[in-house]
Formats: C-alpha cells, structure tokens, sequence
C-alpha cells in the first residue's frame, strides 16, 4: 500500500524534479538578491565619504592658499607713517614705514653704497621701480640737506646750488677736539662732513649707549668713517650704566649690545639664583661670547 503511494509515473517524477529543481534556483537567487541589497547601500555610503572627503580635501586646499597668500601680504604690510626723510641718510627700515615695499628699499640703499647721491628731490623719482603715485605721495616728505644738494651747471658738470650762509653752521678749523659724550646737535654739525642727520644719529645712538666709552663706536653708525674720530675725545665717561641686578627686560634689552635673548638669561638668572656679581657669572651663559662681553664692560653696572 506504501508502494502504491510513493508510486511515480515518469512523467510525474520528471515534473517533481523540474520544480524541484525551481525552487532551488529560486533559493539561490534570492538569497543572492539579498546579499546584493545589503552590498549596496555600503557602496552608495562610501561614494559619499569619498565624494565628502574630496570636497573637504579641496576646500583645505583653497584655505591654505588664502592664508598663504594673506599671510605673505601681511609680511609686507605695515602701518605707514609718513614724516619729513633724507633719501640720503635713510636706511632700509625708515624707507619701509615710509610705505615703500622692501625691494624699493635695498635698490635705495644699493644705489647709496655704490656712490649715488639724491642732489635735488626730482632725482628721487629716477628710482627704478617707484611709481609715479608713490612718488607724488612721498614728494612733500623729501629734505635734502645742504651737504648734498647741487644741481648740473650750464657746461653738465656738477656744482654744489647756492645756500644761503646764514643757514649753513659755520665749521670748526682743524685741530678742535669735543667731547664726544657732551657735544649737542649743533656743536657737531660744526664738524666737518657731519650734517644735520648724522649728528641726530649721534645723539641718539649716544642716548641709547649711555654715552660713548670709545671714540671708535662712532663706526657703528652708518655712513660714519674713522676720518671723523680726530674731532672728538672720551672726556666725561659713562652717563647712564646698565644696571643689571635692577633694570627690567626693556632697559635691558633696548642697550645696543643687548637683545631680548640675553635680557632674559639675566632675569631667568636673576630669578632662580639671585644677584649677579660679575662678568664671569655672565660668560657662563651660552647668549653671550666674549665679543659681546668686551663691549658690554664699560656699561655694566653690578651693584
């Protein structure tokens, strides 16, 4: 009777085997159909993260270039104060806060060392480099002063232009000696070869030493040669010493032998250790060599 049950025709078994045949194929397939809706929204999420980070990885590249670009601006950007100059006398630092960029000024300053000479204002327009605009703007700030000026005679050889006598100083005969930390502005524009801006230069260059311990510091100053030192002799000293167990990081570092680095070894010191008593407590540290030393002895003051 089971027999009779389970009995096929070959027909009937052909059939059985097609469908189940089907329904493997149909297992398969969408157990595969699934699998590929599951692939697919991780694929669809990383071509966005990918689409995202390009997105982001150009937008850091736009920024750092503006802030290149804003930051190389900036180096050359300063507040301009515009003031009455000499383009004779004026270095490179004065020429920038005048507004001109920093290659107008190393050109002014390169002109200079090789022997040029700014006779009238119109000759500071020759510069190369500097546009009419910039030209018209710093034209009501040029001065010429008297030891430069002279303008082409009728035959186009130089002559110095008439002055009057009244406005020039009169100039010490030879073999006058001043004392070099008591002369003012006008005793030494009566020296030969100093004018007005190089016994400004003087004064202040003396102001921030606290006076000349050497006649030859003179040659520290630019356009001040060693044919100037017969004029002057070291009569009154030191003025103002350099307290160092006292003064705080500006007094210290403004002195021309200091710098902000040194100024605050000597505080640090100061701090940790207490007083200084000398200058080999100083050349123990790695800020200062010798030279520096030698120079800052007359100035240094340890009580």
């Amino acid at each position: 009777m089971w027999k009779d049950f389970f009995y096929y025709s070959k027909s009937e078994r052909r059939a059985i085997l097609f469908l189940l045949g089907m329904g493997i194929l149909l297992i398969v397939y969408g157990g595969f159909k699934k699998s590929c809706r599951q692939v697919q929204p991780v694929y669809t999420d990383s071509m966005g993260i990918d689409s995202f980070l390009v997105k982001s990885y150009r937008r850091k590249l736009a920024a750092d270039s503006f802030h290149t670009v804003k930051k190389r601006n900036y180096r050359y950007r300063q507040e301009v104060h515009l003031k009455p100059f000499d383009p004779n006398l004026a270095d490179s630092a004065e020429l920038c806060r005048l507004g001109l960029p920093p290659f107008l000024a190393r050109r002014i300053v390169n002109y200079r060392k090789k022997g040029g000479v700014f006779h009238r204002k119109e000759d500071f327009a020759r510069i190369y480099g500097l546009s009419e605009q910039q030209y018209q703007e710093l034209y009501p700030y040029l001065c010429i002063a008297p030891d430069f000026q002279s303008k082409p005679s009728a035959r186009g050889t130089i002559r110095y232009a008439k002055v009057q006598k009244d406005s020039l100083p009169l100039k010490y005969p030879e073999g006058t000696v001043l004392d070099l930390n008591a002369a003012d502005t006008t005793q030494l524009m009566k020296v030969p070869g100093i004018g007005s801006g190089l016994a400004k230069m003087i004064v202040t260059y003396r102001n921030r030493l606290g006076g000349f311990a050497s006649v030859a510091q003179l040659q520290e100053l630019a356009y001040l040669d060693s044919s100037v030192n017969r004029w002057f002799a070291i009569r009154s000293g030191i003025y103002r010493p350099l307290k160092v167990n006292k003064a705080g990081l500006d007094v210290l570092r403004n002195h021309p032998y200091m710098n902000f680095y040194r100024a605050k070894a000597i505080l640090e010191y100061r701090r940790k250790r207490g007083k200084i008593t000398g200058l080999s407590q100083l050349s123990l540290f790695q800020e200062f060599t010798e030279e520096d030393l030698l120079k800052l002895k007359p100035y240094l003051d340890f009580e």
